[in-house]
């Protein structure tokens, strides 16, 4: 059965179940009118439905692949994560300094309940990438906010979280991936993560990885956990890639 994005089941929950209203009677979201988000959820889904929902046959039936240490994607989803970026859905809920609608995170949810819908393996992608959007706005120095945060808010660029190892999995605090201090305010970080959604792809011109490694003073355990950027190329100081990083994608899971 083809997928529908539900559209009238997710509004009514909005408005009778949710209390919707009470979001959009705050003055940051008062722009958000009723007919501002019907219009909206009405574009979400039609994309959902029309062009994600399909590639659910694409990617069961040509799975990502590892060509000379790249991520090959699934045919189609190149188009499918630009109706995402270029339509601004990334940047729904993020910051309009960066780039970002503004618009209330109630609704930006309800936007990814029906891509996710209709094809989870696509949209986590800019789902893991609005994860990091909030970790920048609210965690990351001011000059991390405006390197990264334009370019991950227009879906240039996409965003990763590095937590797990082969040894680390839901102790978090047993990972052994270290960060050295280069003594110029940038780190060295060696180590191997495992089970990182999107770790690479053609999709985008920049993959921004989310790491949590340890200082060599950090203690034992979560408490000596820090986290660090790690992109896939480096940006100078006005956003134009550099050099590659020394990071490596080794090995595809096969999920079902």
């Amino acid at each position: 059965m083809p997928y529908r994005a539900p559209v009238k089941d997710i509004r009514f929950i909005l408005d009778h179940v949710v209390g919707f209203d009470q979001v959009t009677a705050t003055p940051r979201f008062a722009e958000a009118t009723p007919d501002m988000a019907g219009a909206i959820l009405a574009e979400a889904g039609r994309i959902a439905t029309d062009i994600i929902a399909p590639l659910n046959r694409a990617g069961d039936k040509h799975p990502a692949r590892l060509e000379n240490g790249a991520v090959v994607s699934s045919p189609g989803f190149a188009e499918g994560y630009h109706a995402i970026a270029s339509g601004g859905w990334v940047g729904m809920a993020a910051n309009p300094e960066h780039g970002g609608m503004g618009l209330p995170f109630t609704l930006a949810l309800a936007v990814d309940e029906m891509m996710s819908g209709a094809c989870l393996a696509l949209n986590l992608k800019p789902v893991l990438t609005k994860g990091q959007i909030e970790a920048l706005e609210h965690h990351a120095s001011d000059a991390i906010k405006a390197l990264y945060l334009p370019k991950l808010t227009s879906g240039e660029w996409s965003g990763t979280m590095n937590l797990t190892e082969p040894q680390a999995g839901s102790d978090v605090g047993a990972l052994r991936t270290k960060a050295e201090p280069n003594g110029d305010g940038t780190y060295a970080i060696t180590g191997q993560k495992i089970y990182i959604t999107w770790g690479d792809s053609d999709l985008v011109s920049n993959v921004c990885h989310l790491v949590l490694a340890r200082l060599p003073d950090g203690a034992e355990g979560t408490r000596g956990i820090s986290l660090f950027m790690v992109p896939k190329f480096i940006p100078d100081a006005a956003g134009n890639l550099g050099a590659r990083n020394s990071l490596r994608v080794v090995s595809l899971e096969h999920k079902l």
